[in-house]
């Protein structure tokens, strides 16, 4: 495997972000959803405006992995009003890491949580924080590897599906 570069995401890489985004979540969901509800959750959820203003918000970063010049994953943080339940100031959310099916196990996953790490420390952050899916054990068990403990649920829509996600952080030293 060729060495793996973590860079900062810009505006131009917009389509990157959607297509790894597209790609990785249809990976990994679509075997436990219709195809009609991916299809509407991945316009939304992927769409170009949307993606833009997140790329814009100063409170919001995006960081892709690539392995020479194949985008291969990447990660989404955000803090302030960014987050997507309200959470304190001191808090940095892991909104996505995404790792194409293609390159799993080979420690990308690690590689991009190592930067959401890096990244909390250096803005003074007192804990990480995310949600992740019940059944998402490959995921589950990742986090728990790395120090994150449940602290309570939410209720996440998947077409007409209520699907329950696991709220877990990790107190920094």
């Amino acid at each position: 495997m060729a060495s793996i570069i973590i860079n900062k995401a810009r505006i131009e890489d917009l389509e990157v972000i959607q297509n790894v985004g597209r790609q990785t979540f249809s990976e990994t969901f679509s075997e436990n959803n219709t195809e009609e509800a991916m299809k509407e959750y991945l316009e939304r959820s992927f769409a170009t405006e949307k993606i833009k203003n997140e790329l814009h918000n100063p409170d919001s970063y995006f960081f892709i992995a690539w392995e020479e010049d194949n985008p291969v994953g990447y990660l989404k943080l955000n803090s302030g009003n960014a987050q997507t339940e309200p959470q304190d100031e001191t808090a940095l959310e892991i909104e996505r890491i995404y790792v194409k099916r293609s390159h799993h196990g080979k420690k990308i996953g690690q590689i991009l949580y190592d930067k959401a790490l890096e990244t909390a420390k250096n803005m003074n952050k007192t804990y990480l924080w995310l949600g992740v899916w019940e059944e998402n054990h490959r995921a589950l068990q990742f986090y728990r590897k790395n120090g994150f403990e449940e602290f309570d649920k939410h209720i996440f829509r998947l077409g007409n599906d209520e699907q329950t996600d696991l709220m877990m952080k990790k107190v920094l030293d």
